[in-house]
């Protein structure tokens, strides 16, 4: 199976409420999703897809800012939008979002058709985040997460988050806490050399997989 992440749509959006259904208590509403994805000036959302054929390639050049490793990896895992019989083909298996507020970019939400997880998928999405923060300009990264995800922590501490508070009965579904966890220094070289090791890893693994 090939996964691929291409930026969301208004016309994604039943579909990744379908997974967000299945992935927490309170969903959010049609109109929450349509108003984040028409601002498109501190707003970036995205969508994976799952197919069992190559995804479609990039075929504009990559932004400047990446590097040349960066242009090659994106230009296999993120697709330009499919034509219907690609989109049927390839159905959203995840998403994900984040927000800039001043030079600190926030992900918002992020989310894994069930049947996908551990696969590697949720990992793909952080990147393309990662990198949407980057193209909005954000110096750094922020997010909160269930003090009882372990899975979700571990994976955001393996791209250099560390806790940096705790959000007191966050959730309202059951009155959890949440850790906050940021990336501080995502303009640092060191920061962005560990990021790309990171890809490189994600990109052999989705490889074998496929």
């Amino acid at each position: 199976m090939y996964y691929f992440i291409e930026p969301m749509t208004e016309e994604d959006i039943l579909a990744v409420q379908r997974i967000e259904a299945q992935s927490f208590p309170i969903p959010w509403s049609a109109s929450t999703y349509r108003r984040e994805l028409r601002d498109t000036q501190r707003c970036r959302y995205l969508v994976a897809r799952a197919s069992p054929t190559p995804p479609p390639q990039v075929t504009s050049p990559a932004p400047a800012r990446r590097s040349g490793f960066l242009s090659q990896l994106f230009g296999a895992f993120v697709a330009q939008p499919p034509p219907p019989d690609t989109a049927a083909s390839a159905p959203i298996v995840g998403y994900g979002g984040l927000w800039l507020s001043a030079d600190e970019a926030h992900v918002t939400t992020i989310a894994v058709d069930p049947a996908h997880r551990r696969r590697g998928v949720g990992e793909l999405l952080l990147t393309g985040l990662i990198d949407q923060a980057y193209e909005l300009g954000a110096a750094m990264i922020t997010l909160e997460v269930r003090v009882s995800n372990d899975a979700a922590q571990r994976l955001y501490l393996k791209y250099g988050f560390t806790v940096v508070g705790t959000r007191r009965r966050y959730y309202t579904d059951n009155g959890e806490d949440a850790l906050l966890m940021s990336i501080e220094t995502l303009n640092d070289p060191a920061c962005r050399e560990r990021l790309n090791a990171l890809r490189r890893q994600l990109y052999a693994r989705l490889q074998r997989q496929a």
